[in-house]
């Protein structure tokens, strides 16, 4: 089993974090408040868990993951990530980010940006499309891949090597993946596209947005193939 970092330990990071601690994993998680903001979580989680501050969860973390707002990215530590596999959960919300003229744009994507500040780590998108709520109630460790009751998430990256590491985490903690490509062609699975968030929302329920109530229920398993179909209508914002 592996030691997961996590910068951010929110609604996103906590979950991940609570589906690696029943695989088995050992998780070291950070925010941006410092370690004591944390005894809860960490208390909640058990033994296998413990709170540091972001560098020292990317240090200890044999893969990373980084679930923080997007306006704060350049704090992520460069050096400890050095060589390392970062997962990014990063979607752009300019409402909270503030705008950013390349992402509106579209010359690059969120996962792009963290590429470009860890030039040395290797980035990968994942985690993102999904609501945290989903994310936990849809995990099926217990389920072989490919499974009728198995969901699937997508992934992008531009190394191979630290794809398939991702995916064996994705595994572990219950889901199969889907490979979108390369990080450039992570614009499929961000907000507002056929590959977000919907996929994972049963009849009858509310699609998640950041500014509003909303009810999405419990979720309901979405395939590969599933997945493989949204991901291939996703347009880019200029196109809808």
């Amino acid at each position: 089993m592996s030691t997961i970092g996590l910068i951010g330990s929110g609604n996103i990071g906590g979950t991940v974090a609570r589906l690696a601690v029943d695989a088995g994993h050992t998780v070291v998680l950070s925010n941006r408040r410092g370690p004591d903001t944390l005894k809860d979580l960490v208390a909640d989680l058990g033994p296998s868990a413990t709170a540091a501050t972001p560098a020292e969860a990317a240090a200890a973390g044999d893969i990373v993951v980084v679930t923080i707002p997007l306006e704060a990215y350049t704090s992520v530590p460069v050096a400890e990530l050095r060589g390392k596999t970062v997962i990014d959960t990063n979607n752009y919300y300019p409402e909270r980010d503030g705008r950013i003229p390349d992402l509106d744009a579209e010359t690059t994507t969120t996962s792009e940006m963290l590429q470009a500040h860890l030039p040395e780590s290797k980035v990968v998108k994942g985690f993102n499309n999904i609501y945290f709520e989903h994310l936990r109630n849809l995990a099926r460790p217990d389920l072989g891949a490919g499974a009728p009751e198995r969901t699937a998430l997508p992934i992008a990256g531009d190394d191979a090597g630290a794809k398939e590491e991702a995916a064996r985490l994705l595994d572990s903690l219950g889901y199969d993946t889907v490979d979108a490509g390369p990080l450039a062609e992570g614009w499929r699975f961000q907000r507002d596209t056929a590959g977000y968030t919907a996929l994972y929302i049963g009849e009858g329920y509310d699609t998640p947005g950041p500014n509003k109530e909303f009810d999405a229920g419990p979720g309901a398993p979405a395939s590969a193939e599933k997945v493989r179909e949204a991901l291939a209508r996703s347009k880019r914002y200029r196109d809808m």
